[in-house]
């Protein structure tokens, strides 16, 4: 019997993960495929809209209601958890504090708040009459420097001003012969030495006195100090730009703490869906998954829950509006009146406040207000109460409400 089964590896999953092995915990981590770390953009994002761009995430989250999750978590909580995840992953990962959001360039020029960024985007925030050079790679698709440059250009900055910005393009092949390549190949290349040798070469002529450059977000994928390099070849601040899904620098985190996990000791199930559990005294004894067209039960005293909510598939809505929890089919929090309405860009919409209630220790609660089972637990995605996306509040709610489920489950064993 293993003390902790942790379902889910994503940040949520993980984190619990590291934070009981580092305990001295037996952990199992299942999970039925990679996590989604790596299709966001490789920060840690708190807090940034309420509705409007949010300076201090933890002065807002203070003032959110007990419906929330960071309701039940509060402030403190998600601070020593962001701290601690910087910790873990190092002043080469993450920078930042957990009581400032810093604005950065997206994609299509536009400034979006976050408030643990990785050191290879910092250059990038903002400041009246800043100079911008963003640089296009001819190979690689979904990122285009002059939309990124005239808009940037067009909008005023968080805090007021106005920035400049021009675009070139280099044309660099990763591989003889290949017209369109994938950011990945381009990290991987760019974790060569002679390669960013070549790179930097091409960008160097285009380079004007005062301008800080901006790539997308492929600056190495193994190796977390490329851009170091690239600026010193350079002689400028550069800073990446995160593009769409898969993310290089979520692919950084996620191979960070996946192989911490592994090299605490952790036994990483991963291809295996959990179908169902057994429960016995409102404990839950087991967990049945399956793999490769069998099932296996498997035993432990606690059990973490982490598995996200809609994008994952742990919740599921059919044609009817009929929202259901896929593994063990729990109870969950459902607004009345119509999930979906026509207003896209107005109220939240209730169908993405849809998720698992639970107490001040992420107990999973029954609809009475009870725990369901005393030993199990919930965290990230699935959790009801947030429109994570639009909040930009999905990264700290997995981190803090995976490591108070974790507290509790410590506190109860030293008791």
């Amino acid at each position: 019997m293993r003390d902790v089964v942790v379902i889910g590896a994503g940040l949520s999953g993980l984190s619990a993960a590291v934070y009981l092995l580092q305990a001295g915990r037996e952990v199992d981590l299942i999970t039925k495929g990679i996590g989604g770390i790596q299709l966001g953009q490789g920060t840690i994002d708190l807090y940034g809209y309420n509705p409007n761009r949010v300076n201090n995430p933890l002065g807002e989250i203070d003032k959110l209601s007990a419906s929330h999750p960071y309701g039940k978590l509060g402030s403190k909580a998600v601070a020593n958890s962001a701290n601690w995840l910087k910790e873990q992953l190092g002043a080469d990962l993450l920078v930042g504090s957990p009581d400032k959001n810093v604005f950065l360039p997206t994609s299509l020029g536009a400034w979006r708040p976050t408030c643990l960024p990785q050191p290879s985007m910092l250059a990038g925030t903002p400041a009246d009459g800043k100079k911008y050079l963003i640089v296009g790679l001819r190979q690689l698709k979904d990122f285009y420097p002059q939309i990124v440059a005239e808009n940037l250009e067009k909008a005023e900055i968080p805090g007021g001003g106005k920035v400049s910005a021009r675009y070139i393009w280099i044309d660099i092949p990763v591989r003889h012969g290949e017209a369109d390549t994938s950011g990945l190949n381009f990290a991987r290349a760019l974790d060569i030495e002679d390669f960013r040798a070549r790179f930097c070469d091409l960008v160097k002529p285009h380079l004007k006195e005062g301008e800080v450059v901006g790539f997308p977000a492929v600056l190495g994928l193994k190796d977390h100090r490329v851009w170091k390099d690239i600026a010193r070849r350079l002689v400028h601040e550069v800073f990446e730009i995160p593009l769409l899904p898969p993310s290089i620098p979520g692919m950084r985190i996620n191979e960070t703490l996946t192989q911490t996990v592994r090299d605490l000791g952790a036994r990483y199930i991963i291809g295996s869906e959990v179908t169902g559990l057994s429960a016995r005294d409102q404990r839950v004894e087991s967990i049945t998954i399956n793999s490769a067209g069998s099932d296996t039960t498997i035993k432990a005293n606690h059990f973490i829950y982490a598995g996200g909510g809609f994008e994952s598939g742990s919740l599921r809505v059919d044609s009817y509006w009929n929202v259901t929890e896929r593994a063990f089919d729990l109870p969950l929090l459902i607004p009345d009146g119509p999930l979906v309405h026509e207003d896209y860009w107005g109220p939240n919409q209730p169908l993405f406040e849809v998720g698992v209630q639970v107490d001040s220790q992420m107990r999973v609660l029954a609809d009475t207000g009870a725990p369901l089972y005393q030993n199990l637990y919930a965290a990230g995605g699935l959790l009801a109460g947030a429109t994570r996306w639009r909040e930009k509040s999905g990264d700290g709610i997995a981190i803090a409400s995976a490591l108070r489920a974790c507290e509790t489950i410590l506190g109860e064993s030293n008791e």
